[in-house]
C-alpha cells in the first residue's frame, strides 16, 4: 500500500524520487488502510534494484497510491501492472499515468491480488508485495506467484511486513538478498533462484 506522505489540505502527494520523472508530485486521497511507504525506504529499495530495473516487467500487487510501480517506471521499467481492490485508487493511478504520458506502460486491474494472479500469464522480473498488515496475504501471494509460474529466472520480489512479525515463509528456491527495518516496518528483497519443481 505504497505512498509518500506530504499533505495538501485533504490531499496527500506521491513524490517520485528518481529517474525521468524525478521530483514530480502526484496527488492522492487518503483512505483507511493506506499505509505510506516513506521516501527513505523507497530510496533504499530502488538502490537495491538499480542494476535490475532497466527494462523490467513489474507488478505492483497492492498498489495503493502506485508509488512503487510509478517509481519503477520512472527508473526504466518497461511495464507495470497495478492491482488494487480500490477502483478509486486505480482511477487516480490511471490519471497519473496519463499525466506522465505513460498509459502504454502501466495497466490497472481492479480486484484482489489473488484473483489477478489466477488469471495472469505474463512472467515478471520484479514484483512488489506491500499488503495491509494483519490480513496474512504475503505468503498466499508468494505461493500464487510460484505455483502460477509468474516469475522469470532471477526475478526479484519485494515484501513489506510488520517488523514485529517473523520473516515470511517464502517458496522453495527464493533467497533473501537484502533486508532492513524502518520504524515498525520490515522490508525485504528476495531473489528467485530456482524455476524448476514448483516453478
Amino acid at each position: 500500500m505504497s505512498g509518500s506522505g506530504s499533505r495538501i489540505g485533504r490531499q496527500h502527494q506521491v513524490r517520485i524520487i528518481g529517474g525521468r520523472w524525478r521530483g514530480r508530485k502526484l496527488a492522492f486521497s487518503p483512505a483507511d488502510g493506506l499505509r505510506p511507504t516513506g521516501d527513505r525506504v523507497r530510496e533504499t529499495l530502488f538502490n537495491w534494484l538499480a542494476a535490475d530495473i532497466d527494462g523490467a516487467r513489474c507488478a505492483d500487487l497492492f498498489a495503493g497510491t502506485g508509488a512503487l510501480g510509478l517509481e519503477a517506471l520512472s527508473r526504466g521499467a518497461t511495464l507495470c501492472d497495478f492491482v488494487d481492490n480500490s477502483r478509486t485508487a486505480l482511477t487516480r493511478i490511471a490519471d497519473h499515468l496519463q499525466r506522465l504520458e505513460a498509459l502504454g506502460q502501466g495497466r490497472c486491474h481492479p480486484g484482489p491480488a489473488q484473483h489477478f494472479l489466477e488469471a495472469a500469464t505474463l512472467p515478471y522480473d520484479i514484483v512488489f508485495i506491500d499488503p495491509p498488515f494483519n490480513l496474512h496475504l504475503v505468503e498466499l501471494t508468494c505461493n500464487a506467484l510460484a505455483q502460477r509460474r509468474l516469475l522469470r529466472d532471477d526475478a526479484l520480489v519485494y515484501i513489506e511486513s510488520q517488523a514485529k512479525d517473523p520473516p515470511p515463509q517464502v517458496p522453495p528456491g527464493w533467497s533473501l538478498r537484502r533486508d532492513k527495518v524502518a520504524g515498525g516496518v520490515a522490508y525485504r528483497l528476495y531473489s528467485v533462484d530456482r524455476t524448476d519443481g514448483l516453478y
